[in-house]
Parts: structure tokens; sequence; C-alpha cells
């Protein structure tokens, strides 16, 4: 095919048999003469009977066609537009999340998000993939399903997931989305309009913040207890409160049970709406996890963002949203706009991993591999540096780490990273960071426990020089 294009091969030449060319190239003849046939099938070259394959005349003729479309576009326009001036914003200077996309060559990656491939259940995951193709699934997933989610991903939600919450809800309230950052975006277009005030927890989710900003809300930060949220007047005219109370962003502290009741009542009485972002909800060491706000909302004020990213696999891209019907029906088509729906071969795939009872089998062996990481990581902070403070981990993947006053974690991030550790300045969870900054995140997610101990001694020798 390169030659062809390249005009190596120019149209009529005749090709070699597929004996002569498997002897030359010392191939078995059947890899050449599947070769020809799919030449064949893309056009570049044509078979003729009792002659053997010649080069197509079409895709010569196709090739000069665009060598000479391109050298007439090249002499017709020589000013380019001025793109700062027509794009309508500039995403690119919100302050985000910064993670290598090389993060697995460093040794000691303690970032967040990511996770082990060592821990995905790949002949599980194949199993429910090749399921997903037989013949019959297609037939159900394979058409345009326009505003509609696989049916049975929909119902394994209902069944398995959401109820560990303590969420009961029909079919009509759940809308599959492109992971939960694609629900948040869809829920600020209906629901910021600019100027409304939304609540955000400070420190908290950059994204969530980027993503209101550029409905042109005017975020109101929620300063941070020990607990979470305070139920005060920080909380005044807040149409819209944006929480992740189970397992906070970026602290992991949890909203205990009261604070959650009252923040309920609080809600009703100011008919104020709540999105909860209820990441890595599953993933508890100890004891039985708080109940959902959803779970106790009784008056549909709750909008519930989940997704199977921290438990399964963030490359999936396979999150959910609950609420209100009416919400949901416009969520879907709105979504309808934006993508139609998510890859309906994934959700059945998904579908029948939950359904197999393979993702309750995942979350068991992933709950004890991070809950001896996180021991592991305790001791070694206590261990190397005692000067750092830090709670106890009761769960999830990531502790969050404050240094002493003065510390500035972004030049000791840069120097880490030279060191080949990997840690996450925490300036960006801030709506105004201190400065200098010195908070920062661990995750230990994708990185081994026998590497735990040693990447923390680098880090803490950089630290203390």
């Amino acid at each position: 095919m390169t030659a062809i294009l390249d005009k190596h091969l120019r149209a009529a030449t005749r090709l070699p048999s597929s004996r002569a060319l498997s002897r030359h190239l010392g191939v078995a003849r059947n890899t050449v003469t599947l070769a020809y046939r799919q030449l064949v099938d893309e056009g570049f070259i044509v078979a003729h009977a009792r002659s053997g394959y010649v080069v197509s005349s079409d895709v010569a003729d196709r090739i000069i066609a665009k060598a000479s479309l391109r050298q007439d576009n090249t002499a017709a326009s020589s000013v380019r537009p001025n793109w700062s001036t027509k794009l309508s914003g500039h995403f690119i200077d919100q302050r985000n999340i910064q993670k290598p996309p090389d993060w697995y060559t460093y040794p000691y990656p303690f970032i967040y998000g990511q996770s082990d491939p060592a821990l995905f259940p790949t002949a599980d995951w194949r199993e429910c993939s090749r399921n997903a193709l037989a013949v019959l699934a297609i037939r159900d997933w394979s058409a345009d399903m326009i505003d509609g989610d696989d049916a049975m991903l929909i119902e394994q939600l209902q069944q398995r997931i959401l109820p560990r919450r303590g969420i009961f809800v029909a079919a009509d309230q759940i809308m599959i989305t492109i992971g939960a950052q694609h629900a948040l975006y869809m829920l600020a277009e209906l629901l910021v309009r600019p100027g409304k005030i939304v609540g955000i927890e400070n420190p908290g989710y950059p994204d969530a913040r980027n993503i209101f900003t550029m409905r042109g809300a005017a975020l109101r930060a929620l300063p941070l207890t020990r607990d979470g949220i305070a139920i005060d007047e920080s909380l005044a005219d807040c149409g819209l409160v944006y929480l992740t109370p189970s397992h906070q962003c970026p602290t992991s502290s949890t909203l205990p049970l009261a604070t959650r009741e009252a923040l309920l009542d609080h809600a009703e009485r100011h008919d104020m709406i709540i999105i909860e972002d209820d990441y890595e909800s599953e993933l508890k060491f100890d004891g039985s996890p708080t109940p959902a706000l959803k779970s106790l909302d009784r008056s549909d004020r709750v909008v519930y963002v989940g997704s199977l990213s921290k438990s399964l696999a963030p490359g999936l891209r396979i999150g959910y949203v609950v609420g209100a019907p009416e919400l949901i029906t416009e969520c879907r088509a709105l979504r309808r706009l934006m993508v139609r729906h998510p890859p309906a071969n994934n959700q059945r795939a998904a579908a029948l991993f939950l359904a197999l009872g393979h993702h309750d089998a995942l979350i068991r062996r992933l709950t004890a591999v991070l809950a001896e990481r996180a021991a592991v990581l305790a001791a070694a902070l206590a261990r190397h540096v005692p000067e750092l403070r830090f709670q106890q981990p009761r769960g999830g993947s990531s502790l969050w780490i404050e240094g002493p006053e003065g510390l500035d974690t972004r030049r000791l991030a840069e120097a880490a990273r030279r060191a080949g550790v990997l840690i996450e300045p925490g300036d960006v969870f801030f709506d105004t960071p201190p400065a200098p900054c010195p908070f920062f995140r661990l995750g230990y997610s994708s990185i081994a426990a026998n590497q735990i101990d040693t990447g923390i001694r680098k880090l803490a020798a950089l630290l203390h020089a």
C-alpha cells in the first residue's frame, strides 16, 4: 500500500503471484493471499482472472487529484485566520490537575485516578466483551438508540449498584453518561445560569469548578471543617451546591450522617438543589458506608452522579446520573445533541460484567489491596516524614497531606518528578490557594505496595533538603 501511495508502483503494474511473494518474504502463502484480498477490498489493487493482481488505476488518479488540489489550495490562500480571536473561550488557561502522560514509566507514581493494570480483571472483562459480540447481543446494541440506554445496564444499576448506597429508583430516573464528568457538564448546562450562586467545597474538585465557571456561575467557596462543609451562612443564597460527601475531594473526609440530614433540611427550606458526586464510596476499608445523600432525600432535591471509573477502569468512561424523571428527560434530550448515547457495546459488556458478579468480586479484591497499600503508605509517612499531617485512611485510593508552613509543594513536586517520584501539588484544589501551598495529594492505586516505602524515603530526603 505504501509503495502504491508513494508512486513506487504505478497503475497497471503487475504484482508477483502469492506463491512467489510468499517465497521471497519467507512467510506463509495464506498470509500473502489474505493481504492481497485486503488490498482488493480497499481498492488499491484489482484481481484479474488467471493473470493475478495489478495496481488499480483509480488509486493513481485519486493520488494525483489530491496532490493537485493541495497545490491549488496552497496557492489560492496564504492568509490563515487568527484563531485566538475566533475562539469563544480559552479553556487551556483553566487550572487543572496535571499528570504526565507517561506516568507509568516512573518508578514511584503516587498519582490519583489511574488504575493498576495488574489488578484489572482481564479474563472476566474479555469474557463479557466476547459475550457482548454474540449474534443476538449485537442485534440488541448495534442499532441507533437515539437517546436511550442499554436496558440491561440500567437494570443492573438498579439491582446491584444503587441499592448498596440505599438508592431505589425507577428506570426513568437513571441515565448513562460518558463518565461522571460528562454528567457534571450536562447538569451545569441544565441547572446553571449566568450569575447563579453555586456552592462548591474549598478545597474541592477542580474540574467541577471549571465546568460551573464556564456556565457563568457565581462560585461560592464553602470552607471545610474536619468532617466536611458546615451548615451555616456560607450556604446563604446558594441555588445549587456541588458536594463529594462520602469521600471528599481531595481530603477524603466523610460528611457525618447528622450533617447530611441537616443539609437536606436546609435545602428543602431554601429551595436548593444538591449535586452529589459519590465517587469511591464503594472502596471503604472498615464498617458500613454512610448512606448516600440521595438515599435520605425525600423531595427529589439531590442529583446523584456515579461511575465505574474507580472500581473498574477510567478508560471505559461509563458513568451515570440519577435524578427526578423531569430532569433525566431533559438530560436525555441534551445528551442526544452532544453524543446521542454512549457506545452501546461497552454498555452491554459492563452490564454483563455486573450481572455475572465480576464487579462484586473486583470490589472485594480492590478494597483488600488498597487497604494494604494505604496502611503501608501511612506507616512510611510516619517513619520518614513525621512532620507531615494527614488523616488515617478509611477508604478510597489517596491521602491528603499537609506539610509544614512555608513548604512549596509545586517546587517539591518538580524535584520529586526528576527523582522518579510523582506527587500532586494541592494548590489546584483551592479556589484561592495559599502561597506557598503546603498541601499535596498522594495516590496509591497505581503503585505496588513494595515500592511505597522507598518512594516516600526519596520524597522525605527531597523535602528535608
